[in-house]
């Protein structure tokens, strides 16, 4: 099941430059996701990362996972997520295999490992043209949101 940009938007708060998830291709419920982030020249942290050389920051490439998972979440959790922020709390074993660079289709998966006490534990994994280029391991926990 395919979800577009403006249904990403009515679970993510981010919004441009910060969205950092353009569609889920497939999703399990509580289980797993499969993203796509389009990286395109106009991406404004290219300007200075580097000049003449743009490859994508591994912290921004990171974010869109943990983007995914916070979507795996919204999607799972339905209407009991709509008063929710997601709230990044830990990165683990984190690999960066290549550099991702204009023109470039990140593929995010992201694999729900357990929830204990309001923290999702997830593994991911980044793809460009079915190479892998990062993996980590990610928690995120979910807090009303302020009023």
């Amino acid at each position: 099941m395919q979800i577009d940009i403006n249904e990403i938007m009515k679970i993510l708060p981010h919004r441009y430059p910060f969205l950092l998830v353009d569609r889920v291709l497939d999703y399990e419920a509580g289980k797993r996701i499969t993203c796509i982030k389009n990286v395109t020249m106009n991406e404004p942290f290219f300007e200075g990362h580097f000049p003449g050389h743009p490859v994508m920051p591994g912290v921004l490439i990171i974010e869109g996972m943990a983007q995914a998972g916070g979507v795996l979440v919204g999607l799972s959790m339905g209407d009991e997520f709509k008063d929710k922020v997601c709230y990044f709390v830990g990165v683990d074993n984190t690999r960066f295999r290549r550099p991702v660079v204009p023109g470039d289709q990140l593929r995010l998966e992201m694999e729900a490992v357990s929830c204990k006490r309001g923290i999702w534990s997830f593994t991911g994994k980044a793809y460009v043209d079915g190479k892998l280029a990062t993996e980590a391991d990610l928690k995120a926990t979910f807090a009303p949101k302020a009023q």
